[in-house]
């Protein structure tokens, strides 16, 4: 089986060395990626096309490869045969063309390369006729055929176009750079990652942690799918930030209105420094402009002053269906709709155009050396030990809606959440112990008890609940309650 590839538009405006050299990338990238999927791809390659060749029986997969590597524009399941004349060619492909212009309407449509006798418009007036002359249609329709037929003609050797697939488009990745790309398991991230692999830079995952193990495994699920979907011609990192410190001391100590734009400067500090730790380029985030109040564009030039290199936003234009609709399109949207983003940083009246001054004091009242400690946290795996890593089956835990005698209530809400709407319950004892500090401190409690574990939504309980469980605290449980809870205002 054979393909034609047509290579990305934006390569014609390149010079020729630029050419080569991602003409040359494009190629490897098809034998790598093949060969991560235990497919055999011959490749190779002329100035404005690539021509790819594969067993029969490894068609439908050979299909599915192209489809998804950056920098093919399309591609083109092709016939090849060699011919002397007109009637050789119409002999090679009427076969193949002829059924599919029965009762329609058809043009014919050729593209030559080098030196013939004759023009590519005499080449189509002349196979033309001979179709019409010897299948059923409806006739030549140059402007607006039902039906077109494709030949291609190169040198002594012509190929019929059996079938059309378009490609991903883009670049060809390498070129390009690195970057480090923040991936949180929700829906923007997933598809500025995808927008950063598809313009052809070698990506890199970075996760910030926190809400505990469950929340880290389920984002390695999706780097890795991402990665082996569409950038697998490429070894890549996978890196975990834990930030349950740096939450801690937001929470604790920096004004509520502008939280959400200091955790976000945080993360562009460590990120930083772990871009230049890793010879990487840029950050890539999802935010969108205006989506959220820390992404108003008072807010997002605050983030950038506490980077160190560049920061890339491909959704800055974005609308949330649009980005609903596109993660849908790449298969991100699965991972999204089960793995709710984290919002614990997140204030009730947040300042959408606060000072610079006052962001840059409140982030003052965190520990001077927080960056050095959380660095000093970072973990990085080869992103192809991810399965192995993922396939750990995380502890059942036990969800409950009526909570047993003796139990005990461990409410893991942040301090203003708790503080809001505190727990009001006659025969249970309730501990506040906010769930950046639950992985720390549930080792202090008695042993001798059982813990049932609460929170709003259920999701930030049921997550630290398993980390517990795999801690080796087996004396936990989620409650959630069917009905609402009553609460003192």
């Amino acid at each position: 089986m054979k393909f034609i590839v047509r290579l990305f538009p934006e390569i014609s405006i390149k010079s020729r060395p630029v050419r080569n050299r991602m003409i040359a990338q494009l190629q490897q990238n098809i034998i790598n990626a093949a060969l991560h999927h235990n497919l055999t791809l011959h490749v190779f390659s002329q100035w404005d096309k690539q021509f790819v060749r594969c067993a029969d029986e490894d068609r439908a997969r050979a299909i599915t490869q192209l489809s998804r590597i950056p920098g093919i524009h399309s591609f083109q399941a092709v016939t090849e045969f060699p011919f002397q004349n007109f009637d050789d060619i119409f002999a090679g492909c009427r076969e193949i063309l002829g059924p599919r212009i029965a009762d329609k309407t058809f043009a014919l449509r050729v593209r030559r390369r080098g030196k013939h006798s004759f023009t590519s418009q005499q080449a189509e007036r002349i196979l033309g006729g001979m179709f019409k002359a010897h299948y059923p249609n409806r006739g030549v329709n140059l402007s607006h055929p039902e039906v077109t037929l494709n030949i291609e003609i190169d040198q002594d050797t012509a190929f019929v176009i059996e079938e059309s697939f378009k490609g991903l488009g883009g670049f060809p990745i390498g070129p390009q750079g690195e970057v480090m790309s923040l991936l949180s398991g929700g829906f923007d991230s997933g598809v500025s990652t995808y927008e950063a692999i598809r313009r052809g830079l070698r990506v890199h995952y970075l996760f910030f942690n926190m809400g505990g193990t469950a929340h880290e495994l389920g984002v390695k699920q999706e780097a890795y799918f991402l990665w082996d979907r569409y950038a697998s011609s490429h070894r890549v990192k996978f890196t975990t930030v834990p930030f349950e410190q740096v939450v801690g001391q937001i929470l604790e100590r920096v004004h509520h209105g502008v939280r959400g734009v200091i955790l976000k400067r945080m993360m562009v500090k460590v990120g930083s420094r772990l871009c230049q730790k890793y010879d990487a380029q840029a950050l890539v985030t999802g935010e969108s402009v205006a989506q959220v109040s820390s992404q108003t564009l008072i807010n997002l030039g605050h983030i950038d002053a506490a980077s160190e290199v560049l920061v890339l936003r491909p959704l800055s234009f974005c609308d949330k269906q649009e980005i609903i609709d596109k993660a849908t399109a790449i298969g991100t949207a699965g991972f999204a709709e089960t793995m709710p983003e984290y919002c614990g940083v997140i204030s009730d009246h947040p300042n959408v155009c606060p000072r610079r001054s006052f962001v840059e004091e409140e982030e003052a009242k965190l520990d001077a050396d927080l960056v050095e400690k959380t660095l000093a946290l970072v973990r990085t795996v080869d992103i192809r030990d991810i399965p192995e890593d993922t396939n750990r089956l995380a502890e059942e835990v036990e969800i409950e809606h009526e909570l047993q005698p003796h139990e005990v209530v461990l409410d893991v809400r942040s301090p203003d959440d708790a503080a809001k709407a505190p727990l009001v319950l006659e025969g249970h004892s309730v501990i506040c112990m906010p769930f950046y500090r639950t992985a720390s401190d549930f080792g202090q409690l008695d042993k001798m008890k059982t813990y049932a574990l609460y929170c709003d939504q259920g999701v930030m309980s049921l997550m630290q609940a398993r980390q517990l469980k795999e801690m080796g605290h087996h004396n936990v449980k989620v409650w959630r309650p069917q009905a609402k809870t009553s609460a003192k205002e």
